[in-house]
């Protein structure tokens, strides 16, 4: 390991855990105990929503999902978005080019070594994904999510 690589990996660490940090120190209306989210979440929910986790490209369902209908947050049931805004970005993740209204919020991530926007649920605070500036109009946003993060309700 070079002496270069080791810094890098040490700023991304101490980068994830303010970030971690940040979002501990936020209230959210849903605030569970790390016991509790573990019991309520799937192992690779509790990753992505409490641990900032990515899913692999192209492993959710949600990704190929067609129907009509909306999207939820795996951890708290919140609406998050509508499937009138889903397209496929090729990245091999869910995306968006815009969330319902008041159903997210963001804060920059630093754990990389450059800065992106984090996606966060506004009800629980769970981790969802980034959001990018090279989406489709009308907003030109890519809500860029992970799949373990929701879940789908078809439309009746």
């Amino acid at each position: 390991m070079t002496r270069r690589s080791l810094l890098g990996s040490a700023m991304s660490f101490f980068a994830l855990a303010a970030c971690k940090a940040e979002a501990a120190t936020k209230s959210f209306a849903v605030n569970l105990s790390e016991a509790e989210w573990r019991r309520r979440l799937k192992p690779e929910q509790f990753a992505v929503l409490r641990r900032h986790a990515t899913e692999r490209p192209g492993s959710s369902g949600l990704n190929a999902e067609k129907r009509a209908g909306g999207y939820a947050c795996a951890g708290c049931g919140h609406p998050l978005f509508s499937s009138r805004t889903k397209f496929e970005s090729g990245t091999g993740w869910p995306s968006f080019w815009q969330p319902l209204g008041g159903a997210v919020g963001t804060r920059t991530d630093r754990s990389l070594m450059f800065a992106r926007t984090e996606v966060h649920c506004a009800r629980c605070g769970g981790h969802l994904g980034h959001v990018f500036k090279d989406g489709p109009k009308p907003t030109g946003l890519r809500y860029c999510m992970n799949g373990d993060a929701m879940t789908f309700r078809a439309a009746a």
